[in-house]
């Protein structure tokens, strides 16, 4: 556990006590051992406690602020993703074929269809599925921007919320775990699924999202509605009221004509 990682070197210490340069140095011993994004969240939660004492009188000031340069970036992991058609609709056929769980199955076919985050996916309850308007009405407690995002329900969507109903409960996920009706599907459930079908180097949950916008980009379809689907926001955007509803008809065109 990373608190212990933590604890183990400096939570014997009074907080007042405790300088950078200790600071520094736990931050180290972890990165010598390759894990640079366990070495940045132990800067954060280290930080934080130290802003918290900070603010009480405990502790004079916060010991990392003047380490902002001094420790190591965490690589940034591009999510393998598929954009070719031809290898795209091989995926597809073989996720249709898939035996090894018909919720594993379903989440996966739904997000070939809607890419949304995989988050999103498995957080997705009955409760936010709106068949009669044809709307997934995604929460803004659910998604990354904390902003709602509406999804089109086209008639292959449909489909799926039907074979995935009898495993599920309606006061609950859509997409549940096995272990439970009342817990969200693992995040690690898709990613096995994807390596168990041959495709693990190929393409991961979070690769469809590119998958889309790609193959979208290429068909014609206005940059600016592929975004808004995807609940991409830009910074300027922020200024103006946000219309979850913005290019409806054309992201509903849209969503018909990739479900196909």
């Amino acid at each position: 556990m990373l608190i212990d990682i933590v604890c183990q070197k400096i939570c014997h210490r009074p907080i007042s006590q405790i300088r950078p340069r200790e600071v520094l140095e736990l931050l180290q011993e972890i990165e010598k051992t390759g894990r640079l994004e366990t070495a940045r969240r132990a800067k954060t939660i280290i930080g934080g406690v130290f802003r918290l004492a900070a603010l009480t009188d405990r502790a004079p000031t916060d010991p990392t602020v003047v380490l902002r340069n001094a420790t190591k970036a965490p690589k940034v992991t591009h999510r393998a993703a598929i954009i070719q058609p031809d290898r795209f609709g091989e995926l597809l056929r073989a996720i249709d074929g898939y035996e090894w769980g018909p919720s594993i199955k379903c989440a996966l076919q739904a997000l070939a269809l809607t890419f949304v985050r995989p988050g999103e996916l498995r957080q997705c309850m009955w409760k936010d599925i709106d068949l009669e308007d044809g709307i997934w009405r995604i929460p803004a407690s659910t998604t990354k921007m904390k902003r709602p995002l509406d999804v089109p329900i086209t008639p292959q969507l449909r489909v799926i919320l039907r074979e995935i109903s009898p495993y599920s409960r309606k006061d609950s996920f859509v997409f549940p775990s096995p272990q439970s009706f009342y817990k969200p599907m693992g995040s690690h459930g898709l990613r096995a699924a994807l390596i168990r079908l041959g495709f693990g180097e190929e393409m991961t949950a979070h690769g469809f999202r590119a998958s889309a916008s790609s193959m979208l980009n290429e068909l014609g379809y206005r940059p600016d509605v592929i975004e808004m689907q995807l609940g991409h926001i830009e910074k300027n955007d922020v200024r103006r009221e946000y219309n979850r509803a913005l290019y409806w008809d054309e992201r509903v065109a849209m969503m018909s004509e990739w479900a196909k």
